[in-house]
């Protein structure tokens, strides 16, 4: 069993290392890194392996403004970069997925005259409602651990709300005419 137990400030990933005896301790292995990816850990292990999640967001203010400036800081960086493509081709790499597979890396390539092919892929989890794309990759680079680590500084430097107000700040930056109209 892997428990994974998250935040953005820290994680914890506990590896049940033996069948759980009652009234006594269980061997495991327990590692605390950084926090941000827990619940990227438990989906990739999740099909390999029996996994538990504990994460939330606060049900308050707080955790409800959080929530919606992370939501439009990804809207805005992927609008904003997307309207820089023009007269691009955009291919997909063959899916190496199973039907029964509910999570899948899209991978493409967009090629621009006159420049280098940049790969751009995509981890996608199958929920409910259809499949959601939890995190991109550019030329190799996760943007989920590029956020994980400028919002670690924040939050070491000054909370949960040093944190939303750098959000807020980066989604002013990155409003243009384009997103404002929405």
């Amino acid at each position: 069993m892997l428990g994974v137990i998250g935040d953005v400030v820290q994680d914890v990933v506990v590896w049940q290392l033996e069948e759980i005896r009652a009234a006594t301790d269980t061997k495991a292995e327990i590692t605390m890194t950084r926090g941000g990816s827990a619940a990227n850990v438990a989906a990739f292990a999740a099909p390999r392996h029996p996994t538990r999640f504990i994460g939330c967001v606060g049900d308050d203010l707080g955790g409800l403004v959080l929530t919606q400036e992370l939501k439009t800081l990804l809207v805005r960086t992927y609008s904003n970069a997307l309207t820089q493509y023009r007269n691009q081709q955009i291919d997909f790499k063959p899916l190496k997925a199973k039907p029964e597979d509910t999570d899948v890396l899209v991978r493409t390539e967009v090629r621009q005259p006159g420049a280098k092919a940049v790969q751009i892929d995509y981890n996608l989890e199958k929920l409910a409602d259809g499949w959601k794309v939890y995190d991109v990759l550019v030329a190799g680079v996760s943007l989920v651990t590029n956020y994980r680590d400028d919002f670690g500084k924040e939050v070491r430097a000054g909370g949960i709300d040093g944190l939303i107000k750098y959000l807020k700040d980066k989604n002013k930056q990155l409003d243009t005419p384009a997103t404002a109209k929405k």
